[in-house]
């Protein structure tokens, strides 16, 4: 903690003296560091080396990965929080570090709306609704009235509390004005299993993940949860068109840097971010892992960070999801 208040109290000298807006416009001068809150491997893990990639060509250093997951990302955030504002550590932040940790953990040691510049929002990822093919329910419609005429009789499962199948559940409960059982499992995969097998009737997945499922006829896909279609599933409607409004549920990326970063240094990585958004191998790469490219400005992101907060907040509270 010490360390980190030296770096601040240096960079406030080094703002007031007009030294660091000079150094701005040098950067970057050395590799720059992308934290990841994900283990090497995971879909987000390529994400993040596919576009780090591309960055490093437009900013002509190095962008150096650096997995610390753990915590639903909260060691990640705590370390960027606290690192030097100077853009040579950046964040590549989720809806749960930045929109729902807060509401979920009993205490954060990093503030999300405080503690964090926005650079750009990244990708997202869909949640697709999915029901086992032996539900009489071939439509989102169909399905919310035979939720109406069974309350409390059908179940949703997710990777747990707390995971976005869990709070996009919960989420469509609150919109829908239905009652269906939240059946938590650990982790993703047993929860779609037991939907393939029957043992439950519907799940929030992520799309890249059932994918074969829904090809194969193993599961039946009503309904996407983002704002707009995903590319993967292009003729499944989104809910918002399906008839609730506005609704939005997607798992989606962005880069953010500590607070405080000068503004030549978050243009700078911004306009990085979207040359490699808009390369064409970088698309073709994250179309095929079933993500989502979006691209945002800054102040883009920040608003859209700032809607997130109070709607998470919302139904982690009324889901009762809280984790230590």
């Amino acid at each position: 903690m010490l360390m980190w208040l030296l770096k601040r109290l240096l960079a406030c000298v080094l703002l007031l003296s007009g030294i660091l807006p000079a150094h701005a416009n040098e950067y970057p001068t050395r590799p720059v560091t992308l934290v990841l809150a994900f283990a090497p491997g995971g879909p987000s893990d390529v994400l993040a080396r596919i576009v780090a990639r591309k960055m490093e060509q437009v900013l002509g250093q190095p962008v150096v990965i650096d997995n610390r997951p753990g915590a639903g990302g909260n060691i990640a955030a705590e370390f960027v929080a606290h690192a030097a504002p100077d853009g040579y550590t950046i964040l590549l932040a989720t809806n749960g570090i930045l929109a729902t940790n807060a509401a979920l953990y009993k205490k954060l040691n990093y503030d999300p709306e405080k503690d964090f510049a926005p650079i750009s929002l990244v990708a997202t990822q869909a949640n697709a609704l999915v029901v086992h093919p032996a539900l009489p329910a071939h439509s989102l419609s169909e399905l919310i009235a035979l939720a109406r005429e069974k309350p409390g009789k059908l179940n949703f499962s997710s990777g747990g509390f707390g995971t976005a199948s869990h709070l996009t559940g919960e989420l469509f409960k609150a919109e829908a004005r239905i009652d269906i059982v939240h059946v938590p499992y650990k982790g993703a995969g047993p929860a779609l299993q037991d939907v393939i097998a029957g043992h439950v009737e519907m799940m929030f997945a992520a799309v890249a993940a059932s994918m074969a499922q829904i090809q194969d006829g193993k599961v039946r896909a009503l309904a996407v949860t983002t704002r707009k279609r995903t590319e993967t599933l292009p003729n499944v409607a989104t809910i918002a068109e399906l008839g609730i409004s506005g609704f939005d549920s997607a798992s989606w990326h962005g880069l953010v840097a500590p607070a405080g970063t000068p503004n030549e240094v978050i243009a700078k990585l911004t306009r990085a971010t979207a040359a490699a958004l808009a390369d064409a191998s970088v698309r073709k790469s994250l179309t095929k892992l079933g993500i989502d490219i979006e691209g945002s400005s800054p102040q883009e992101f920040d608003a859209y960070i700032r809607a997130e907060i109070p709607k998470w907040t919302s139904v982690v509270k009324t889901s009762g999801a809280k984790l230590e």
